[in-house]
C-alpha cells in the first residue's frame, strides 16, 4: 500500500500514528474485551475515554474552569442555528463579521432567530481580506459578536481574535482550532467541527462560558439546549462514540508533538514554504492579502485556467490529491492542517515547480 498526500479541506488527513493505533485497538481496547464501537456510552470503559478527551482538550487550549466543554453532533453548520437560540438571552440582535462563505452561512441561519447586524464585510474584495477594525459597526445592544477565525474556502484567517468592545465574542474555529494558541477567556463561545484538525467528521466541539448556559429560547428542543447537554455530559442522546475515541487519539498525538505552541511553529514553516513558492512563481497566484493569509488553507490560481485539469491530473499521478479549489473560488487549494507533514508540502512545491517549468 502506498499512501497519498491528502490536501482535502475536510474530512482531512489524520496523523498516521493515530490510524495505526486505531487499527491495533479496533477489536479490543485496553484489555476490555470489546471494540470501542461496541461499548456502551454509559459504561466504565467509555467513561474513561470521555474523561481523557475533555481533560486533554482543556490542557491543550488552556480552557478555564468556568467554561463548559461539549462534544455534539450536527457539525458547525448546526451551531449556526443553535448559537442564537442559546445565547441571545432575551436580546433581539447579534453582530456578525462577514469574511467568506462560512460567515455568510452563519449569518443566513442566524437571521431566522434574530436581527443580524453585519458589523463588517470583505465581500467587496471578493473575501480576500479582513476589514479594518476601525470601520466595524458594533451594536452595543447586540447579544454577541460572531466571527469565523479561518475561512476554509477563501483562505482568509484572523491573525488574532478581534476586540468586541464589550460584546461577547463567538468564534467558528472549525478549520484552525489547535493549530495555534488561542485565548479562550477572550471568548464567550468557541465552536468547531473536528474533521479538519481534530479527527474524523461527526463531532462538534463547543466551548462555552458557563454564564451563557441555561438561558436558551424556551422553544428550543432539549437536544439543542446547551444546558441540557451540560447536565448530561454531552450524552443526552447516544454520542458518536468511536469518533470521540478517534478525536481523543489525535489530541494525545498533539500532546506528544509538544502541544499547540510546537505545532504552530510547524504550521508557520509549512505555510511559509508554500506561499514563498507561489509568490515567486509566474504561473501561480494567491489572491489573499498577505496579513491575513491562512496557514491552514492555501488557495492558488493558475495564470491560464485551461491548465487546471492538466494540473490536477498530473498532481494525482504524483500522489497529490484533493487540490481542486472550491467551485465558488476556482483554481486550486492546498489544505495543510496539523497532520500534513512538511514532506507533503515539499512534494507539492516540487511538483508545482516542475509543472511550471514544463508549461
Amino acid at each position: 500500500m502506498s499512501r497519498i498526500y491528502n490536501f482535502s479541506a475536510g474530512p482531512s488527513v489524520l496523523p498516521e500514528p493515530v490510524l495505526l493505533q486505531a487499527r491495533d485497538e479496533l477489536l479490543e481496547w485496553r484489555g476490555s474485551g470489546v471494540s470501542v464501537m461496541e461499548m456502551s456510552h454509559r459504561g466504565k470503559h467509555f467513561s474513561l475515554i470521555a474523561e481523557e478527551l475533555e481533560s486533554d482538550l482543556r490542557s491543550l487550549l488552556g480552557i478555564p474552569q468556568n467554561y463548559k466543554v461539549l462534544f455534539l453532533q450536527g457539525g458547525a453548520t448546526a451551531q449556526f442555528s443553535f448559537i442564537p437560540q442559546n445565547i441571545l438571552q432575551g436580546k433581539t440582535r447579534a453582530c456578525y463579521v462577514n469574511t467568506g462563505a462560512w460567515s455568510e452561512k452563519a449569518i443566513k441561519d442566524a437571521q431566522s432567530y434574530c436581527e443580524v447586524v453585519v458589523s463588517a464585510s470583505s465581500e467587496n474584495t471578493k473575501f480576500t481580506s479582513i476589514p479594518d477594525f476601525s470601520g466595524w459597526v458594533l451594536d452595543s445592544g447586540a447579544a454577541y459578536l460572531h466571527y469565523t477565525a479561518n475561512e476554509t474556502i477563501h483562505g482568509v484567517e484572523f491573525p488574532e481574535a478581534p476586540g468586541g468592545n464589550g460584546l461577547t465574542l463567538v468564534a467558528d474555529m472549525s478549520s484552525n482550532i489547535l493549530s495555534r494558541p488561542c485565548d479562550v477567556s477572550a471568548h464567550g463561545l468557541i465552536y468547531a467541527g473536528t474533521q479538519k484538525n481534530m479527527g474524523p467528521a461527526g463531532v462538534t466541539v463547543v466551548i462555552v462560558r458557563e454564564d451563557l448556559v441555561g438561558k436558551a429560547n424556551k422553544n428550543i428542543p432539549p437536544v439543542f439546549d446547551y444546558a441540557e447537554q451540560v447536565k448530561n455530559n454531552s450524552m443526552l442522546n447516544t454520542p458518536a462514540t468511536y469518533n470521540w475515541y478517534l478525536v481523543g487519539l489525535v489530541l494525545k498525538w498533539l500532546i506528544g508533538q509538544g502541544g499547540v505552541e510546537a505545532i504552530e511553529q510547524r504550521n508557520i514553516a509549512k505555510s511559509d514554504l508554500l506561499y514563498q513558492a507561489i509568490d515567486k512563481s509566474a504561473l501561480y497566484h494567491n489572491p489573499v492579502e498577505i496579513n491575513c493569509r491562512s496557514r491552514m488553507n492555501v488557495p492558488f490560481i493558475l495564470a491560464d485556467e485551461n491548465l487546471d485539469k492538466q494540473f490536477l491530473a498530473a498532481a494525482e499521478a504524483n500522489g497529490l490529491f484533493e487540490l481542486k479549489g472550491h467551485r465558488s473560488v476556482g483554481g486550486m487549494r492546498a489544505s495543510i492542517y496539523n497532520a500534513m507533514p512538511e514532506a507533503g508540502v515539499l512534494a507539492l512545491i516540487d511538483f508545482m515547480t516542475e509543472f511550471e517549468r514544463t508549461h
